[in-house]
């Protein structure tokens, strides 16, 4: 644009505003060459996030350069590789490829048999350099291209929430014998406050493999009582409470007495009256 135009269309502005127009003018080239992130990007695999985007592809010492976008969805034996078709006139390497992926780290162009076109280093700084399979060197420019946020490494609080969750994995050789489970059970919500008395019987119950289970006296505990236990079974180290409209607690023996497993929501153990 003219710069005399800009001159005397806005001399009769406020300074402030002239300023503000021409910072406006002097941004939007490069506001417009922005490229928006591939569909799919924002839940793509955590590891694949920092490649998904534009980036400045060129051949190292010589004036070539073309932009390519690496894409989430499947192509080839990959994922998608967009680039502009005069970028194979530029970088004649670029005719076959028609996907990219990442191995150890490492971004790579591949050709229609998934064979490598272009490996690229698995060390960012902040862009890679690769050796083609012309034996040309290339390099790959992340800069001015917007990436997905990565998810941030998860806090201790909710690993342990997460381990919580997870079963116990439990080595039957080592669990009670099935002998020994039948009895009466104090019933816990914290180690040493009992708050009711459970009886695991040997009679049969109208749920298959499993044995009848009643309180010993009346429970205060209002969660027991919604859930009320009418069968248990055991196997393979871990033990079922089964309530009387048939959902499940699983508790595995761990110091002594059996927890709840996986430990999430509220506590229950029981441990054998003597």
């Amino acid at each position: 644009m003219d710069k005399s135009l800009i001159t005397t269309g806005m001399h009769w502005m406020r300074p402030g505003v002239a300023i503000a127009a021409l910072a406006l003018l002097a941004v939007s080239p490069a506001v417009a060459q922005t490229q928006a992130l591939p569909r799919g990007a924002e839940k793509a695999p955590e590891a694949l996030k920092p490649f998904i985007g534009a980036w400045d592809l060129d051949k190292l010492g010589a004036a070539r350069e073309c932009t390519v976008t690496f894409g989430t969805e499947a192509a080839g034996q990959g994922r998608q590789v967009r680039f502009p078709a005069t970028c194979r006139r530029a970088l004649p390497i670029l005719t076959g490829v028609v996907a990219w992926d990442v191995v150890d780290g490492a971004p790579r162009l591949l050709d229609g048999h998934g064979k490598p076109v272009i490996v690229f280093s698995g060390k960012a700084d902040p862009g890679r350099r690769g050796k083609g399979s012309d034996g040309a060197d290339y390099g790959l420019d992340p800069t001015g291209h917007v990436r997905a946020q990565q998810r941030p490494a998860p806090a201790g609080a909710e690993l342990a929430a997460t381990a919580a969750a997870r079963p116990t994995v439990v080595d039957p050789a080592s669990a009670p014998a099935a002998t020994t489970v039948p009895g009466r059970y104090t019933v816990m919500r914290q180690v040493g406050r009992d708050v009711c008395k459970l009886v695991l019987s040997t009679s049969p119950s109208a749920n298959a493999g499993a044995f009848a289970t009643s309180f010993d006296g009346l429970c205060p505990d209002t969660g027991l009582t919604i859930f009320s236990p009418v069968a248990w079974r055991y196997e393979a180290g871990r033990l079922e409470l089964i309530a009387r409209k048939g959902h499940k607690i699983e508790l595995v023996f761990e110091g002594g007495q059996w927890r709840k497993d996986p430990a999430v929501g509220a506590p229950l153990m029981l441990k054998k009256v003597p």
